[in-house]
């Protein structure tokens, strides 16, 4: 590099925030496998690359949600583009209340409900309510590494306990990492990476345990579920209520996995109706909701979600590709626990050391995510949601390079 091309390299980063800079060196593992994937694409052909990256829903939306957006567009009059209210329009919280109050066996309101840009907009509103500086949000690990930016966004401390080797909930651990300044526990069942489900005997004992250590610590400290993939489930498994079993507890979801709309950006937050400062927190949110530039949900959006609750894609196609790949995988040797719901699996590395087998996977025209990315390391993520024949195809490669590393 020339002298010239130095200075102007050092002077591009300083042209940004040094923490913004330290992020981008760390970019999110998924984003660079993702773009690693595009230049492997353009050199052997889309066909020839098998990404199993990026948990980009393959499945078409319902047809339902065809039908709803076209005719939505074309009622479409005057004023139904316009800002609404910060929380929503009332009519599409009303729906979602009365679906959610079904889901969480709870007397749901619109009032309890403010809709958002996603669940990533969704969890950034939450923080931003109920964080102090230096407050901290326990997560249990492996979990969605974007976790750790939300919380810095809103000047928390993420702190990461490790689960059960099945991936369950540690309530030993939880409650070892509880102080007195925990604000709140974040939890996202069925799970991105594991795809595993917290059973309802796990929620109803971590809202025990949330309950004693508020009291003991005399401060409230809430229970958030995200919930994007609570409809892609397998095997008949149910995912449990949050609400009625812990009073201080928010859901943050969204539509993006149920209905395959993940571009449209829209999700939701409910407030449960009994928790204590319920009042404060939606009105915080509501601000929140404006001041963090997100302003209002999409507005058409809003409007067709509000027909569609309940729907969903066809998971038996998710279910079809999990077992094309389980079954792949378990014939050349691989360890793994089944997911229950999601889209993903984790597999073991056949190596301690999971970035170098993700590399050797690549080698293989392979596209996964090391574990370390999710704070699961010496495990790898692979996404299903793909044509079947990206799975199949892929499985020769998967064998050659365990067969490499025995």
């Amino acid at each position: 590099m020339s002298a010239a091309a130095g200075r102007q390299q050092r002077e591009y980063m300083m042209s940004i925030s040094k923490k913004i800079e330290a992020m981008r060196d760390k970019q999110s593992w998924v984003r660079q496998m993702f773009e690693k994937g595009a230049a492997l694409k353009a050199l052997h052909g889309n066909e020839n690359v098998y990404d199993l990256s990026l948990g980009n829903p393959s499945l078409p939306p319902p047809n339902k949600f065809k039908d709803v957006l076209r005719d939505t567009v074309n009622s479409s009059g005057k004023g139904d583009h316009r800002y609404m209210p910060n929380t929503g329009y009332p009519h599409v919280r009303r729906s979602v209340a009365a679906y959610l109050s079904t889901e969480q066996k709870s007397q749901i309101t619109e009032n309890d409900i403010i809709m958002t840009c996603g669940a990533a907009g969704a969890l950034n509103v939450i923080l931003k309510t109920i964080l102090d500086p230096g407050d901290e949000i326990i997560s249990p690990a492996p979990y969605f590494v974007e976790y750790n930016t939300y919380a810095d966004n809103h000047g928390g401390i993420l702190k990461t306990v490790l689960t059960r080797p099945d991936f369950t909930l540690d309530m030993d651990a939880i409650a070892s990492a509880v102080t007195a300044k925990t604000k709140a526990v974040l939890i996202n069942s069925p799970n991105n990476p594991t795809g595993q489900v917290y059973s309802e005997d796990n929620i109803k004992a971590l809202g025990i345990l949330l309950k004693d250590m508020g009291e003991k610590l005399n401060r409230t400290i809430y229970l958030i579920s995200d919930e994007p993939y609570r409809k892609i489930i397998y095997d008949g498994i149910e995912v449990p209520s949050i609400f009625p079993h812990y009073a201080e507890s928010i859901i943050a979801t969204s539509y993006s996995k149920d209905i395959s709309i993940p571009g449209e950006r829209i999700g939701c937050i409910a407030v449960n109706p009994a928790a204590t400062f319920r009042e404060p927190l939606l009105g915080g949110m509501a601000l929140a909701n404006r001041i963090l530039g997100f302003v209002n949900a999409p507005a058409l959006m809003q409007r067709v979600v509000s027909s569609l609750q309940g729907e969903s894609v066809d998971v038996s196609a998710y279910a079809g590709k999990r077992e094309l790949l389980c079954d792949g995988l378990k014939d050349c040797g691989y360890d793994f626990i089944k997911p229950a719901g999601a889209f993903y699996l984790f597999p073991k590395s056949p190596i301690e050391d999971d970035v170098k087998f993700v590399h050797a996977l690549r080698d293989q025209l392979i596209l996964a995510v090391p574990g370390s990315g999710f704070m699961g390391p010496g495990y790898f993520r692979l996404a299903f949601c793909v044509e079947d024949r990206t799975i199949l195809n892929a499985i020769p490669g998967f064998r050659k390079t365990i067969d490499r590393f025995k």
